[in-house]
C-alpha cells in the first residue's frame, strides 16, 4: 500500500453530531431477582443440611439419598427461575 498525499483542495470533514455518553450503574438485576437467589441459596442449604443429619451409614437413608438431594435439586431449579425471572411491566 502506497501512501497518497492529501488533496490541498478536498475540504475536511466536520461531523456536527454530539455522542452523548450514558452510565447507567445499574445492577444486573432487579432486587426480586437477588431476594429469590438469596432463598435458592438457603434452599440448597437446607438440601445439604438434611442429607448431613442421616443417621445410616454412610448416609444410605432416606435422608441422605431421597430427600436431601430432591430438596437441593429444587433449589438449584428456584434458583435458575430466580435468574431468569422478570417482572411484567
Amino acid at each position: 500500500m502506497e501512501y497518497q498525499k492529501p488533496d490541498p483542495n478536498k475540504k475536511p470533514v466536520q461531523k456536527t453530531e454530539k455522542v452523548e455518553i450514558v452510565q447507567n450503574p445499574a445492577f444486573a438485576f432487579e432486587k426480586i431477582n437477588y431476594i429469590m437467589m438469596i432463598v435458592g441459596v438457603l434452599i440448597i442449604t437446607l438440601g445439604f443440611t438434611i442429607m448431613a443429619m442421616e443417621d445410616a451409614q454412610h448416609g444410605f437413608g432416606f435422608l441422605g439419598l431421597t430427600l436431601g438431594p430432591i430438596v437441593t435439586f429444587a433449589g438449584f431449579m428456584f434458583e435458575i427461575f430466580a435468574i431468569l425471572y422478570k417482572k411484567k411491566k
